[in-house]
């Protein structure tokens, strides 16, 4: 088992930044690829960006591309997602989910939310215009 703390929503205007955090407890933090999701209200969950321990890589989507970073700190068990420029449409809960390492596995399967065993509760993001 792995267990997710989300942490560091909040709610900041438009062209702004935060960082989120997510804490990770219960197994070896680098043996798993770590993600972002988020759910606007009324919209389905979608993928926000990746690292891919196991293809040594990062994924974004493209609406937050050039916006976003996730990086990982393995001596704190700790995956981040700074988030500049925010704009309302950024507005959602926003999870972390954590997959165990395949090298089979290609990096736009990790694009998707099935891929991911563990999940936090998420925290939330709220941008003002």
């Amino acid at each position: 088992q792995v267990q997710l703390v989300e942490s560091g929503g909040s709610l900041v205007q438009a062209g702004g930044s935060l960082r989120l955090s997510c804490a990770a407890s219960g197994r070896t933090f680098s043996n798993y690829n770590m993600a972002w999701f988020r759910q606007a209200p009324g919209k389905e969950r979608e993928f926000v960006a990746a690292f891919i321990t196991s293809r040594a890589g990062t994924n974004y989507a493209d609406s937050v591309k050039g916006r976003f970073t996730i990086s990982r700190d393995n001596a704190k068990n700790t995956v981040y997602l700074q988030m500049n420029s925010l704009k309302p449409e950024d507005t959602a809960v926003y999870y972390c989910a954590a997959a165990p390492k395949d090298f089979s596995r290609s990096s736009t399967y990790y694009t998707r939310g099935s891929a991911y065993n563990y999940w936090g509760q998420g925290t939330q993001v709220t941008v003002s215009s």
